[in-house]
């Protein structure tokens, strides 16, 4: 199976794009409450999303899945829950949640009305997590490595895959036979570790979910909508091809992509503490 992959965008005409050439879901992301503050000194994708691209967008799929990221559970989040709901969100997830009564107050308020992820990005969500994956209506967890690396107090988000925080999560997810997974796919041949070498980590791993990051598509950057219709065509073939390859890895071929990927995350950790 390959990955599901995610684009977070709120423009309809590069969501049709995206869905035309195979990604999974079309992200709409509500979250604002505590994250310029946590990411404030991070390159890291701050949205300014509302409930209308979810009602303008989510009827103009056909077969991608509208997946909204709601705020963190807070006194108002069974209204935002209903209002997503009500404009189409077919997936919702929860962000930064720290304990299982949050998991349990988001999953009641669900109700079974759309299907739910829970982002893991904190290190008390990390503690907590053998009790949450027992509660009824977890469809699937996602590892949010650009905050769990900032609660870690480390450099690089992937220093959670190469120091096995992200192995030792997955282990307890992939017992409970729920699907998991982790984000930061850029196009291949680029990233600041190499994509392949991040796919293959999936595999490895046995993630099935993965986040198309901005090195994928950086819509702010690219000319027009022609050249991100070339761009996903081009790229989502490429990508797709190598997961072909990948998944027919041998453990061999797995160790020894691990040991690049690793090579790679120190060479990223070493430039940024200026050694």
């Amino acid at each position: 199976m390959p990955l599901k992959l995610m684009y977070i965008t709120n423009d309809d005409r590069v969501a049709l794009i995206a869905e035309k050439y195979g990604v999974d879901r079309i992200w709409i992301d509500l979250e604002t409450m505590g994250k310029e503050q946590r990411q404030k000194n991070f390159d890291s994708v701050k949205s300014h999303h509302s409930v209308d691209d979810i009602r303008r967008i989510s009827p103009k799929l056909t077969t991608s899945e509208m997946l909204v990221r709601i705020n963190p559970w807070n006194i108002g989040s069974k209204s935002e829950i209903d209002a997503v709901i009500e404009a189409g969100a077919q997936r919702i997830m929860l962000p930064m949640w720290t304990g299982v009564k949050e998991v349990g107050d988001f999953l009641e308020a669900v109700n079974g009305r759309a299907k739910t992820t829970l982002l893991l990005e904190t290190i008390g969500a990390e503690k907590c997590l053998d009790e949450v994956l027992k509660l009824p209506g977890v469809d699937e967890i996602h590892i949010g490595l650009n905050d769990l690396h900032i609660q870690y107090g480390l450099k690089f988000m992937f220093e959670l895959l190469a120091n096995g925080t992200v192995e030792r999560i997955c282990e307890k997810i992939k017992a409970t036979g729920k699907p998991y997974g982790f984000g930061g796919i850029a196009r291949l041949g680029y990233g600041d570790v190499p994509a392949e070498l991040v796919i293959s980590e999936h595999y490895r791993l046995g993630s099935t979910r993965g986040i198309l990051s901005r090195a994928f598509c950086d819509t702010a950057k690219v000319s027009g909508i022609d050249e991100i219709d070339d761009i996903f065509a081009r790229e989502m073939k490429s990508l797709r091809d190598y997961e072909e390859r990948v998944k027919d890895y041998t453990e061999a071929e797995f160790t020894e992509n691990h040991k690049r990927f690793l090579e790679g995350v120190d060479k990223v950790v070493k430039r940024i503490s200026g050694k």
